[in-house]
Order: structure tokens, then C-alpha cells, then sequence
């Protein structure tokens, strides 16, 4: 059998023309898409195989330019050129909305000399708004080929697939951009002078600021007069003029749009939507509707989950022989993996929410509207982009700060990022909840519910007051403004996200499963041995948990957490969650289901029950909402520091960030209780 050749492409446009979807359904990939920029702000990469030849795509983060203005268009600016050796070509993704936008971007890199295939992407949308793309005329005046896609709906897949496959990419000989003449007779010189194929490299080499190459050094080793008077900036902003004055002469006789256009439903929704006051009413509904569902609609699938794993104890219990083995599954593995899966569907329903949010391009307006309450606590109003994404995980969310041009303002929201609720502290949130909340509600709308919305709104506020406070000794220099387009409503494509969500979801159950299953047989071992209790005895076995080495361990840091409210148990959870937030769950059933005989009884309901020495229940409400606010202000875990330090490239900034939650949480924590014990 022929072995397969390999290809490699990159999927090039700006941000928010659904270019990571086209990736999705290229490569069969699950990467997560958005209505906002800064979704993707580090190259991707997947592969599919079509007709016996292997193709490598790498989505690369969007751009309005090949000049950079933030790291990830750094990413993509530095990836277009270092690696056009090793890439066949590009596949560009235009908007069809946005057509004027998207070109400025496509015509640098066809000056580049770059291969190009054009798609125009969502062509539905343009029709609904009663505009027309001549795509043939528009393929002629551009002199390359045009493939038109819905690629949520799959539509031009193949299409692309086939064109890739023919090398149908065009590399466009004649220039786009013409040098100014006052520039004319440098650029040429420079160009002739590190033999570049075209005048257009030695331009944007200069336009850069930086070297290209070694063009930057040359134009100072020419030592020309008019080498001085160019200014980068100045010649960026001239470029796009021109640039954009070509594509107006392109555009006129290929987009029509019909007379008396009548208002479409986005702009009626938008009167409402990003109103100043009616905005944040709406949003605080809809969070309240989701965070209802979370405990309404997850109720029953919970139960059957915990239902199903402590039969699945009771059972191993009864049946296995009489040992360790039997100790170490029924007690440590069965009880602590299940308590992560029993809020699978808990963490379901908030990401399919969100997904939803985001595919109709609602999530849009919500970065739009938070953009003038970021601004008086010093930050940009992109921060809200990697604020949002903090609700599913801190780590991408760090990462996405990328796309936030000033760097003080990036330092800024990735000191206060971790400060929102994440999906890992989801089943933290449940748990306490559900033990120190009552099952009422108001007005039809659970308590349990009102109080983990109050959480997520915490986590919010902390994050703006934090900022609020750091950027007094972090001094921002320069002003920055929040520019970027608002899509259409779109209605969503419930089949696709669904699977998203299950992908998603599955991928926290393996990646939590296999720590909790590691950290419970670690929890078994130093529980199910003790210190020896005879002369003739090395190791105890068996031993009762108050007599364990993990006991042992707990109560000599009990001094330190007991002004919290907390015993030995919930300080070995504490320790044990700097791994991942969510192994606090699972901890507490291994402990609970280890200290106690009778495996058919729920780990919630053990909790429910204990009571301390003087006969305090361990689990009171004020011990309960200590809980609540440690997990609300403390660092979330190693992997999220990991995060901080690659991104920030300092351990001051990264040390600093440990010190000031880690404190903050167990000050705060602290008072909370004492004033309410």
C-alpha cells in the first residue's frame, strides 16, 4: 500500500470569521469556538487524510494585520513568515460580512508571495441581510480562487478538502501595494540590497520596527538620510489608507444590497441587549436561569450516578474477600471516583449553556456590555475575554490574555483571572452547598441556586476590586480601547455543542478520574496503615482512621486550619485539591467512606452527620461558608501556576500571585468564621 504524503496548510483571517470551526470540521477536532476574539491565541494543529494524501492544518490566531499589536497576532505574524519553507500554503477565511475588514490582511499576505485558496465564509448571513456577493466578479478581481462555506452546517468542506488536494493555492506575482513615491527610491534600494523577490518585504520590514530577516540592520548600515524620517507606525497607518482605498474600488461593483433594508432582528435585540441598564438586568437573568438548571435539571441524573456507585461499594464490600483489596475498592477507588462523576452532569449543563450563549453570538454583547465596568479598575476591556473563559478553566484563560495588547493591563487580568469560578470548583461549590443550604426556594427559584450564582458573582467582584487595588502600584501608561465587531444572532446548532459538551465533559471526568484515582489509593495507604501500637509491631494495619499515618499527618497542621473551622479531614482535602481543585471531593469520600461501616449510606449524607468531640456538627454553616470562601479566594492549583509563570515569565509576579490569594483566602476565610460560629 502507498504510503500516505504529507501536507501542510495554514488557516489564516482575521479573528471571529469562524475559523476554528472550519478547522473542527476539517480535522474532526473538538477545539472550542466563540463569537469573540482571542478564542485561539496559540497555533493549533490537527490532520486529516484525504485521497491517500495527508494533510497538516494549523489554525493560527486571527489578525487585523501582519504588523503585531499583541502576542498572539505575534504568533501569527511570526509563524505566516519563519515557516513559509515548510507550508504549502494558506487558507484564508473571509467573513462575508465583513469582506472590507478581512481584505486589508489578505492583500499583505498575498504581497508576501504566499500561495492563498480564499473562503468566504457564511454567506447565509450576508443573504439575510439582503446582501448580494458577486463571487465570480470578486474571484476575477482578486485573481485567485474562491470557495464559499457554512461550515457549521458542513457546506464547502469538501470543497476546500478538493482544492487543497489540487494545489489550487494562487501566489499573485503582481503587488497590491504600491510605495509611496517619497519612499520609492529607498525601498528598492533596500530591497536590492538583500535581494528580495519583491519591494513589499523591504516595506514591511521597515514598517515593522524590527528586522526582517537583516533588513533592519541594513537600513542603518546604508546610513541614508532618509532612513531616520521613517517612522513605523506612521508608514502602517499610511499602508492601510491605500490599502483600504484599493479595496473600496474592489468591493463597489461586487457587494449590492437591496433598498429599504428593514431593520433586522439583531439591531432590535441590541436596543435591549447591550442597553446600559436593561443589559446587565437581562444578563443577571440569564445567569440565574443557568445556575437553576445547573441544580433543577442535574438533580436526577446526579442521584442516579451516586445511587449507582454506592451500590457498586456495597456490593465490592460484601463480595470481595475480607483484606486490604477489599478496603482499597470499596472504600478508597469506587467512592472517590464517583463522587467526580456524579457532577458530570452538573458541569454539562453550565458548558452547554455557555456554548450556547456563544454560538448565537450573545457572549459577544456580554464583552461588549463588561467593557465599561472593566475600566475604572485598570483594565482593558479584552480582559473580559480571558475573565468569561475563567468560568470553564483558569489555564486557557491565562493563555488568552495573549490577545490584550497593552502589558500592563495583561499583567493586570492575569494576576485577578483565577479569582473566577471555574468548572473545577463547581463540585466543591455543590457539595458545601448542598450540606449547609436548604432545599427551599423563592419565588420558585431554589436557594441552593441564588447561592452558587452568588459565588460566580464573587469570584467577578474580587477580580474587579483586586485589579482595583494592584493597579495603583502597577502604573499604565497608555490608553487602550476596546475595538471589535458584534456578529449577528445566530441560532444555535444545539446538535454540535451538545457534542462539544460531552467532549468536554469527558475529558474532566478522565483527567480528574485519573488524579482522584491516584490521590485515593494514596489516601488508602496512609489511612489504611498506622503507627505500630505494640512493642512486637513495625506497621499497624487496618487501623481505625484517628489512628492512621493520614491522621497523623492531618492533625499536626489541625493548629493552622482550626481558626477556619476546619478539622484534620477537611485539611488533608485542602492539600490534597492544590493538585486540582475538584480532588476535594473526592478526598472527603475516600475519608468519609473510610471511617465509616456501612458503604450503602451516601458520602453526603456521612458529612451531614458528623459531629464533633463536644458534638458541633463539623459541617455548620459557618464552617461551611469558610469553606466556600477559601475555595472563592485561593490560588486554584499547580497547573493553573504553571500557566502564570509561562505566561508572565516571572516567579516575583507568579510568587506574588500565591502569596496574595493564598492569603486573602485564609484571612478572609478566618474572620468569616469566627463571626459566625
Amino acid at each position: 500500500m502507498q504510503a500516505n504524503k504529507k501536507k501542510q496548510i495554514l488557516l489564516v483571517g482575521n479573528p471571529n470569521v469562524g475559523k476554528s470551526t472550519v478547522f473542527n470540521t476539517l480535522c474532526n477536532k473538538k477545539q472550542k469556538t466563540g463569537n469573540y476574539a482571542g478564542v485561539t491565541v496559540a497555533s493549533h494543529s490537527g490532520n486529516y487524510v484525504y485521497k491517500n494524501e495527508e494533510i497538516e492544518v494549523v489554525d493560527l490566531p486571527g489578525s487585523y494585520s501582519v504588523y503585531p499589536s499583541s502576542e498572539d497576532e505575534a504568533i501569527f505574524s511570526k509563524y505566516l513568515l519563519d515557516e513559509q519553507e515548510n507550508y504549502a500554503g494558506v487558507v484564508y477565511i473571509l467573513e462575508a460580512l465583513s469582506l472590507k475588514r478581512g481584505l486589508l490582511l489578505f492583500q499583505q499576505i498575498q504581497d508576501l508571495g504566499v500561495p492563498m485558496i480564499l473562503i468566504v465564509n457564511q454567506i447565509d448571513q450576508a443573504e439575510r441581510r439582503g446582501i448580494t456577493i458577486d463571487i465570480q466578479q470578486f474571484s476575477e478581481a482578486l485573481g485567485i480562487k474562491i470557495i464559499q462555506t457554512n461550515a457549521k452546517e458542513q457546506i464547502g468542506i469538501d470543497e476546500i478538502r478538493e482544492a487543497v488536494y489540487n494545489n489550487e493555492f494562487v501566489k499573485t506575482e503582481k503587488i497590491s501595494f504600491e510605495t509611496p513615491n517619497e519612499h520609492k527610491d529607498f525601498i528598492q534600494k533596500l530591497a536590492s540590497h538583500n535581494g528580495l523577490d519583491n519591494e513589499y518585504k523591504a516595506w514591511m520590514s521597515l514598517s515593522l520596527g524590527t528586522d526582517l530577516g537583516a533588513i533592519g540592520s541594513v537600513a542603518k548600515q546604508m546610513n541614508e538620510p532618509e532612513s531616520k524620517s521613517l517612522v513605523p507606525k506612521r508608514l502602517q497607518v499610511q499602508e492601510t489608507v491605500r490599502r483600504y482605498q484599493n479595496v473600496d474600488k474592489i468591493l463597489e461593483n461586487i457587494i449590492s444590497k437591496k433598498p429599504q433594508f428593514k431593520e433586522l432582528l439583531t439591531e432590535k435585540l441590541d436596543k435591549v441587549l447591550v442597553h446600559k441598564f436593561w443589559g446587565y438586568v437581562i444578563f443577571l437573568i440569564i445567569l440565574l436561569i443557568i445556575f437553576q438548571s445547573v441544580y433543577f435539571i442535574a438533580e436526577f441524573p446526579k442521584g442516579w450516578i451516586e445511587d449507582f456507585f454506592t451500590w457498586m461499594s456495597a456490593i465490592t464490600s460484601e463480595h470481595l474477600p475480607e483484606g486490604p483489596i477489599n478496603s482499597l475498592i470499596s472504600k478508597g477507588i469506587i467512592p472517590g471516583v464517583g463522587s467526580i462523576v456524579s457532577f458530570a452532569p452538573q458541569i454539562g449543563i453550565l458548558l452547554y449553556f455557555l456554548y450556547l450563549l456563544e454560538d448565537s453570538g450573545y457572549m459577544a454583547r456580554v464583552v461588549f456590555l463588561m467593557d465599561r465596568l472593566l475600566r475604572p479598575f485598570g483594565l482593558n476591556g479584552k480582559s473580559i475575554v480571558p475573565l468569561v473563559s475563567g468560568t470553564a478553566c483558569a489555564i486557557p484563560a491565562v493563555i488568552s490574555t495573549r490577545n490584550i495588547e497593552n502589558v500592563k493591563e495583561r499583567l493586570l487580568t492575569i494576576l485577578v483571572t483565577p479569582f473566577m469560578t471555574c468548572s473545577a470548583r463547581l463540585p466543591v461549590y455543590s457539595i458545601i452547598i448542598g450540606l449547609i443550604i436548604s432545599d427551599g426556594s423563592f419565588l420558585g427559584i431554589k436557594y441552593r441556586a441564588l447561592v452558587l450564582m452568588g459565588m460566580y458573582l464573587l469570584g467577578f467582584m474580587v477580580a474587579l476590586f483586586s485589579a482595583a487595588v494592584l493597579k495603583r502600584f502597577i502604573k499604565n501608561k497608555g490608553k487602550t480601547y476596546l475595538v471589535m465587531d458584534l456578529p449577528s444572532y445566530k441560532k444555535p446548532l444545539f446538535g454540535y455543542d451538545f457534542k462539544m459538551v460531552l467532549a468536554k465533559v469527558w475529558d474532566f471526568v478522565t483527567g480528574a478520574g485519573k488524579i482522584i484515582f491516584i490521590v485515593s489509593i494514596i489516601i488508602w495507604f496512609l489511612s489504611y496503615f498506622g503507627p505500630k501500637q505494640k512493642q512486637d509491631e513495625f506497621v499497624a494495619t487496618n487501623v481505625e482512621l484517628d489512628h492512621s499515618y493520614l491522621a497523623k499527618m492531618g492533625k499536626g497542621i489541625e493548629p493552622v486550619i482550626a481558626p477556619l473551622g476546619y478539622d484534620w479531614k477537611m485539611g488533608v482535602g485542602i492539600l490534597t485539591s492544590f493538585v486540582a481543585r475538584e480532588v476535594f471531593v473526592g478526598t472527603m469520600s475516600t475519608l468519609y467512606s473510610l471511617d465509616d461501616d456501612a458503604p450503602e449510606v451516601k458520602v453526603i449524607d456521612k458529612m451531614r452527620q458528623d459531629v464533633k468531640p463536644n458534638g458541633e456538627k463539623v459541617f455548620s454553616f459557618a464552617t461551611g461558608i469558610s469553606i466556600l470562601l477559601f475555595y472563592a479566594f485561593a490560588m486554584q492549583c499547580v497547573a493553573t501556576l504553571a500557566a502564570v509563570y509561562r505566561e508572565t515569565k516571572s516567579w516575583k509576579w507568579t510568587g506574588f500571585q500565591v502569596v496574595m490569594m493564598t492569603g486573602l483566602a485564609y484571612f478572609v476565610s478566618m474572620i468569616v468564621y469566627q463571626i459566625l460560629k
